[in-house]
């Protein structure tokens, strides 16, 4: 049976991640990267698909677990008859995408506790057994392209195609076990030494999560939610290109034993504009910027070709496809890698793109002299497109519509490229784009307003609501005091809040052409929120804000949904996407000018940022 997803933790090193469940197994690792191959495939099948435990062999009464301070080192202790034991998990920072180190250190803490270590590795996400050989370091397998070496003092033994040790910890002493990954044609690096290392991660990670800053000191339960989901962020961040995954998993489902089960591995242009706000209000310019390159290079070329999500490198090929091998989070199928949303037309993509080069203006980014060029380029394509039905924000499989989300954001790109050149002095014929900016407001005023529901609606002609129109006073299409803005969010408020919480939308096969349901979608319910504090509804907003810091695990952490009949965490895990919503939600709490105001322009939005 799957473990819940909030039994899970991550560690990362900002090239790869893993999930450690409570009961010490790791049943996710994907080796050297994010995107490759998982080696430890147990979260989507069973253990025989790999799995690395190591707990105590006697009874255990009682587990408790959390980060070390101001970073993504994991600590397990387990309580037993026999004594105390913690288990450390983390990542060694190596900048390097070829060679990549796990490291686990068991540290007796009371008594004298028996301890069991079971290792089944299987390449090519739980398919592939490897050829393991004993060392005097400990053991080596390899298979194909990946190898990897299990250095440890511990003497351990093969059995029945698993790899298995027992051996006992005293208190004040440590046991290291260090699994290093290298591409199987190139020598392995030499070994460190482990306690030294997590000195230097625990380091390394302190110094990174104290350059936090905010223009306003925050209440210190909002300050640790904010830290623990940036660490989430940076530890999600492919360093080598700064590219950012949604998520460092697939396939767990939004709704438990059904089919909306998607690889999250990749970068999604989407979340440009909210990634550089949660970034740049913490006082990250580094990794907004490494951000920003990012996307420069990712979207260059033909503008026709523009795509929703990319790899970690930019690239363009991720193709979709399922593996039937692995039964699926709590008998969740198919079990997909790639994602075949990658050629659907998503014309909010470049409104998206247009905000976040024009945030990077306004908080001072370095500039690339080609950049006004991409966006003109952007903008002339956009002009012949932006009246055309696409699949959506939420990427739905059922047929092309007029969203009315996607129309709002090619507003925002024709509103970005006329701010450009009245702001700072750029050129371009605003003119023109003056016209077509006017054009698709009305258009959205007239054809996406229901005036029987008196609301925007998800779709021109449709009935249904959507949490994504939260976002048009944000985003400076509507002030909010617009009453056509206080009316949708009511209209939200009636028909998509479950138990306090926001569904994207009304789940319906016509339109998204899938079968079943989902939980509530944790961000829509983060804009909620800042809906509340555009309407001058703080208290609410407050209340809102509490709540969801309660569905986060005992780790701080969140997944991209939340199921509220069966009360746990779905969809991929841990999501940026939520914490990315957290983190902006708590600043447009906290400071004088948060995202919000700062994106929506007229009411201390975009050319109000603060530098």
């Amino acid at each position: 049976m799957s473990k819940p997803i909030e039994d899970y933790g991550f560690i990362g090193n900002a090239v790869s991640g893993a999930l450690v469940a409570r009961d010490g197994s790791l049943d996710w690792l994907c080796l050297p990267r994010f995107d490759s191959p998982a080696c430890f495939a147990a979260l989507l099948g069973d253990r025989e698909n790999g799995h690395w435990q190591i707990a105590p062999s006697v009874p255990v009464h009682a587990v408790s677990r959390r980060y070390l301070p101001d970073t993504a080192v994991l600590e397990t202790t387990f309580e037993t008859t026999a004594g105390a034991v913690t288990l450390v998990d983390f990542m060694p920072f190596t900048g390097d995408e070829h060679y990549v180190d796990l490291v686990r250190i068991v540290r007796g803490d009371r008594g004298r506790v028996p301890m069991h270590m079971q290792l089944v590795l299987r390449f090519d996400y739980g398919r592939i057994v490897p050829w393991v050989r004993r060392q005097r370091y400990g053991i080596s397998a390899v298979a194909g392209p990946d190898a990897l070496q299990l250095r440890t003092p511990v003497s351990m033994l093969g059995r029945g195609m698993h790899t298995v040790a027992d051996f006992e910890v005293a208190a004040n002493t440590c046991v290291p076990f260090t699994l290093a990954y290298h591409p199987s044609h190139r020598p392995p690096r030499r070994y460190k030494n482990a306690t030294a290392r997590l000195n230097d991660t625990v380091e390394r990670w302190r110094a990174w999560a104290g350059r936090y800053t905010c223009d306003r000191p925050a209440p210190d339960r909002w300050r640790q939610a904010l830290v623990r989901s940036l660490i989430t962020l940076k530890a999600l961040t492919f360093v080598p290109t700064g590219g950012i995954v949604a998520a460092p998993t697939t396939s767990l489902p939004a709704q438990l034993g059904g089919e909306r089960n998607w690889d999250y591995r990749l970068c999604w242009i989407r979340d440009a504009t909210l990634t550089l706000y949660a970034l740049l209000n913490s006082g990250y310019r580094r990794e907004a910027k490494a951000w920003r390159e990012w996307l420069l290079r990712t979207v260059a070329g033909d503008p026709r070709q523009l795509r929703v999500m990319y790899g970690l490198n930019g690239e363009r090929r991720v193709s979709e496809i399922e593996l039937p091998w692995l039964a699926g989070y709590a008998d969740s199928r198919p079990v997909r890698i790639g994602n075949g949303a990658l050629d659907q037309r998503q014309l909010d993509v470049p409104g998206e793109l247009m905000d976040t080069l024009h945030v990077a203006r306004q908080f001072e980014l370095a500039p690339s002299a080609h950049v006004w060029q991409l966006q003109k380029t952007i903008l002339e394509q956009l002009a012949h497109d932006w009246d055309k039905p696409d699949e959506g924000i939420w990427e739905v499989r059922g047929g092309k519509r007029h969203f009315t989300h996607s129309r709002v954001m090619c507003w925002v790109a024709f509103d970005r490229g006329i701010k450009a050149v009245e702001t700072f002095g750029l050129t371009g014929p605003v003119g023109r784009w003056r016209a077509v900016r006017d054009a698709i407001h009305a258009d959205v005023c007239r054809r996406g307003w229901n005036a029987d529901k008196k609301s925007f609606v998800q779709y021109y002609g449709g009935e249904s609501l959507d949490a994504s129109l939260l976002l048009m006073a944000s985003v400076g299409f509507l002030r909010s005091d617009d009453p056509r803005f206080a009316a949708t969010v009511a209209a939200i408020e009636r028909e998509l809040v479950v138990d306090g919480l926001v569904l994207r939308y009304r789940p319906h096969r016509q339109v998204e052409g899938l079968a079943g349901d989902e939980g509530a979608f944790l961000a829509c319910s983060f804009w909620l929120a800042d809906a509340y504090i555009m309407l001058g509804r703080r208290d609410e907003a407050v209340a809102l804000f509490e709540r969801l810091l309660t569905l986060r695990n005992d780790l701080g952490l969140l997944s991209e949904e939340y199921d509220p009949h069966r009360r746990r965490q779905t969809g991929n895990f841990p999501q940026a996407f939520s914490h990315i919503a957290l983190i902006n939600t708590a600043h447009n709490l906290i400071s004088a000018v948060g995202p919000v105001r700062q994106r929506a322009g007229g009411e201390g939005g975009p050319d109000r940022a603060v530098r």
